[in-house]
């Protein structure tokens, strides 16, 4: 039998997933959860942490959670020491206070890790001592701002989607709190927490979670003297964010969270586009030794993900480097998917395709931009070789390229079981002067041992096969076996029953120890030596104070004069979106960029049905504003 010393601590153990050392900075990939079964398919596909939607006041009012439902996904995601954060993030009316103070604990109760807020009057209330992280709808896009925000207690930043990676970095190298970017899913046009356009025209107000999404309506653009510009295009849509191949980029810069935008999207793209930033993310890791990952576990994946097999506009890394064209999606706000081909031939009720063909299947769904511009769609109903034969054939020309927006064979695959999570072991069997000793270690530590009295007797075949073979039936577990340590003086013969007793009680025993271990971040109180004013002592509407817990937090901090949020008192001929995205721009006549001069006469308006909107242009802030103008 094996002679290795029994027993051994786990700092000595070998294995390249021991404890991890101290001083490696923890980075976290973290997904959205539309509810508990999204939850759980995302921490099964590899987050390191969940957001997911309160059963209230959270920025998708179309997505809440109960709190027993809150309470399952802790449950679960901690036993991989993942995290829960529970979106609270919308502003508050003053009748609203108690009934959040009041929801807050009993998420605190139910295991939440984090609240992700945008209202500062919650920091006046009574809470439990839970993290509070600082939604991007807390406008969070200068340095002075982020070091406020730290000081006033907040452990983790949502940094806003526009921001450049210098711009990142300079935040990084004068702050230390921990910072959150988006790196994945639909983009705003607007800074978030800036936009009241939706409040403005329907009363439907984004800051309380209600967006009616005038950003992806068709617009006509003409200019002063009623001139049109370009017809009938959505012409403040953008394309989805990705930045798959930038995750270094942003870890070199000071990003310690990648976030994944779609807490209203369906559980197969949670599934394959939490995989993607997985894989992408552990290949960094992977040659990176002063970081690791947040949580414990590695998952395994039935599928290749892909992530232009979920929805999608088209993909734009946005401003991350520098300001470019390729952020819009002026032809349609829809989901175009993955190319597939060019249409060779045409005939009544089939084409044919330049490639991609054999790889789709009946029921997938293709789409491309018939005569009109308009993006149609249809279903496949046949395919031989590269002939396609649909369910009703579509007005197709030659040379137009077809995308799938819907892979019925992918689809299948992701709605079945696809990932399966584990945590690797260590086991030590050993004998002892009354029985058997059973020692299990996780790759993170925690350990649990079983001992079980029993009378030894010389077996007469070698035992070793067999309890290595016993020992590592872990299947219906969180673990899998790595390494397997038997250390016994004679051999002895120890029977499979016992062997699968003493591996049951050991992992119960592992599991009580893992949650036990778990601990969740206290929120830090910050001294009144380390308190930041905030950087300005006037609020306008822009600063989205609706009661008076908030009004109290910024007037401790020093503002002066604070004005109501707009869903509290509706300005007039004030801007009702900001967007780094700019349509002179896009038009190819920015004074600053292009030094080109525009042959229409400013200002400029988009007008859908009874809706015109006036643009302002304002380059030293190199931003576009928008206003509402009087009805057609």
């Amino acid at each position: 039998m094996n002679s290795n010393p029994p027993l051994l601590p786990p700092s000595e153990k070998p294995g390249e997933n021991l404890p991890l050392k101290r001083g490696r900075k923890a980075i976290e990939l973290l997904s959205p959860a539309k509810d508990l079964i999204g939850g759980i398919e995302a921490v099964n596909h590899g987050a390191d942490a969940v957001y997911i939607g309160a059963p209230k006041f959270s920025a998708r009012a179309a997505a809440g959670n109960s709190l027993e439902d809150i309470r399952a996904l802790c449950t679960y995601a901690h036993q991989f020491d993942a995290r829960v954060y529970v979106a609270l993030n919308t502003i508050l009316k003053e009748e609203e206070l108690k009934e959040t103070e009041s929801l807050i604990h009993k998420l605190y109760d139910a295991g939440a890790d984090a609240l992700i807020i945008q209202d500062m009057g919650i920091t006046q209330l009574n809470i439990p001592p839970i993290p509070l992280h600082a939604s991007t709808q807390a406008d969070n896009r200068t340095v002075e701002k982020i070091k406020f925000l730290e000081s006033a207690g907040f452990s983790q930043v949502v940094l806003a989607r526009e921001l450049s990676l210098n711009e990142i970095r300079k935040i990084a190298g004068e702050t230390s709190v921990s910072l959150e970017s988006f790196v994945h899913g639909a983009l705003c046009v607007s800074y978030s927490g800036q936009c009241f356009l939706s409040a403005a025209l329907s009363g439907r107000s984004a800051n309380r979670g209600e967006c009616a999404q005038y950003c992806r309506l068709p617009y006509t653009m003409i200019d002063a003297e009623g001139k049109e510009i370009i017809q009938g295009k959505h012409l403040l849509s953008l394309k989805d964010m990705n930045r798959s191949d930038e995750l270094e980029a942003l870890l070199d810069a000071g990003v310690t969270s990648f976030k994944i935008e779609g807490r209203l999207k369906d559980v197969t793209y949670v599934k394959n586009i939490t995989a993607y930033y997985r894989k992408q993310l552990d290949a960094v890791l992977g040659r990176r030794s002063e970081y690791k990952r947040l949580s414990a576990g590695r998952s395994v994946f039935t599928f290749e993900p892909v992530p232009e097999k979920s929805f999608n506009r088209g993909f734009t890394s946005f401003f991350l480097h520098k300001r470019t064209t390729e952020i819009t999606s002026f032809d349609t706000p829809k989901s175009k998917g993955e190319p597939i081909g060019i249409v060779k031939e045409v005939r009544d009720n089939s084409f044919t395709i330049s490639s991609g063909a054999k790889s789709l299947t009946n029921g997938d769904g293709l789409v491309f931009f018939n005569r009109k511009g308009d993006l149609e769609g249809f279903r496949v109903n046949k395919v031989e070789g590269n002939r396609i034969f649909p369910l009703e054939m579509p007005l197709l020309k030659h040379k137009t390229e077809v995308f799938r927006n819907h892979d019925q064979a992918f689809e299948k695959i992701l709605l079945k079981p696809s990932a399966e999570r584990k945590m690797a072991v260590d086991m030590e069997f050993l004998d002892n002067p009354f029985g058997y000793t059973l020692a299990i270690t996780d790759e993170t530590g925690a350990r649990a041992i079983v001992t079980e009295p029993f009378g030894k007797e010389i077996a007469k075949q070698e035992q070793e096969i067999n309890i290595k073979k016993q020992l590592s039936k872990l299947g219906n577990t969180l673990f899998e076996s790595r390494l397997l340590t038997i250390s016994m003086n004679k051999n002895w013969f120890v029977p499979s029953s016992l062997l699968a007793e003493m591996r049951r009680k050991a992992v119960e025993k592992l599991m009580i120890a893992r949650k036990i271990r778990y601990r969740r971040e206290i929120r830090p109180q910050p001294g009144k030596e380390e308190q930041v004013p905030y950087p300005e002592k006037e609020l306008t509407y822009l600063g989205n104070v609706s009661n008076s817990q908030s009004e109290i937090f910024y007037r401790k901090h020093g503002v002066e004069h604070i004005e109501p949020a707009f869903d509290i008192l509706p300005g007039k001929n004030v801007p009702l979106m900001f967007a780094k995205h700019c349509l002179r721009y896009s038009m190819g006549w920015c004074p600053v960029y292009q030094k080109q001069h525009s042959p229409y006469k400013e200002p400029y308006y988009l007008l859908y049905k009874e809706v015109k909107l006036r643009l302002q242009f304002d380059c030293k802030a190199c931003q576009m504003l928008i206003f509402v103008d009087e009805k057609k």
